[in-house]
């Protein structure tokens, strides 16, 4: 089995090792290894259509926890097992695979329920930001380059509409409308990248609540999947919580009367959240941190609807209007937080 070759990379003995499936991770394929039931760890083959220099995870895993070994503290969340080379990562096949320990007594959830879910996830991502406050995020690489710029999506949603399917741009003419009528979020954006009262910081950027892991009390441990790991501004952690935890329905969902922002869950990322950063965050941070939500939804459904006119080359598809769908889906949702604000 090649896994168990990978495995022998990283372990010597692996002649009573049981390798199954773990989770449902949409970027990694991931594997749970059990030695003798005694030692578990996490096998992840990386996926390198979306991160195509793997090795810059590992060097900024590296920075954050000499960072934290320097300051005596022990780094909170799971760091990647050397291989017997010593190496972070094992290379077969031109395939890429790491390890780390599986954290016992944990689990994770793959959506927000409650507002108390909602507020342990919340405090954990805080936790994590804070504890860098004297890092410098200018030593991060970019794993994945102008991941949550603004601006960017922007210039590929005009590109999409200038050299795109030009069939599929006059069907969702309505959407694109309202993409446009939305333009002051991405003038706001630009206003904060600009500005010294926003601050980048270490910022995870992929805050979905199936990146926490819970004890079995419903309590947060730690996050984890650090791969997008980068300089950024907390509008990336805050507002991914806002978009992925607000809303009972998905993004998948079609019918959008069940697409809406639970007020409660608003305040409790809100509370969670600050716990720890509160004295970390310039006065127009705390005043703006709203305008997170609008920023992840909006850059959300500029992603999908530039998609969709560019005939689906990069979200996978389950039918031909998937990502019209999803683009309707994220305007619902932008137009739902909103009308919670007032």
């Amino acid at each position: 089995m090649e896994l168990v070759k990978v495995l022998n990379k990283f372990i010597p003995d692996t002649r009573d090792a049981e390798i199954s499936t773990f989770g449902n991770g949409l970027i990694h394929g991931s594997f749970l290894v059990s030695i003798n039931n005694k030692q578990e760890f996490i096998l992840q083959e990386l996926n390198t259509t979306v991160f195509k220099n793997p090795y810059l995870i590992s060097s900024n895993l590296a920075l954050l926890s000499k960072h934290l070994l320097s300051n005596n503290q022990e780094p909170f969340f799971p760091l990647s097992i050397n291989s017997l080379s010593n190496d972070s990562y094992v290379i077969d096949q031109d395939k890429y695979y790491r390890l780390t320990p599986y954290v016992k007594g944990s689990h994770s959830i793959n959506s927000c329920s409650s507002a108390e879910e909602a507020y342990e996830a919340s405090f954990q991502f805080g936790r994590f930001t804070a504890a860098f406050k004297s890092f410098d995020p200018a030593q991060l690489r970019e794993t994945i380059p102008q991941f949550h710029d603004l601006a960017f999506r922007w210039k590929q949603f005009m590109d999409a509409l200038k050299m795109g399917n030009q069939q599929r741009i006059k069907y969702a003419k309505k959407e694109i409308d309202q993409i446009r009528d939305y333009y002051h979020i991405v003038e706001k954006f630009n206003k904060i990248k600009s500005s010294n009262s926003f601050l980048e910081r270490v910022t995870h950027h992929d805050t979905k609540i199936s990146n926490v892991l819970f004890t079995n009390d419903g309590k947060g441990i730690c996050v984890i999947d650090l791969d997008t790991v980068m300089a950024g501004y907390f509008i990336s952690d805050v507002g991914d919580m806002f978009r992925t935890y607000l809303s009972s329905a998905n993004e998948e969902e079609q019918d959008l009367d069940k697409v809406e922002a639970r007020k409660d869950f608003y305040n409790a990322i809100i509370e969670g959240y600050l716990i720890n950063m509160q004295d970390q965050m310039t006065v127009e941070e705390r005043q703006k941190i709203s305008f997170a939500g609008e920023f992840i939804i909006y850059m959300q459904a500029l992603r999908f609807i530039s998609d969709f006119i560019n005939d689906d080359i990069y979200y996978g598809i389950s039918y031909e209007l998937n990502n019209y769908n999803r683009t309707k889906n994220q305007l619902r949702l932008l137009e739902h937080f909103n009308s919670i604000l007032n």
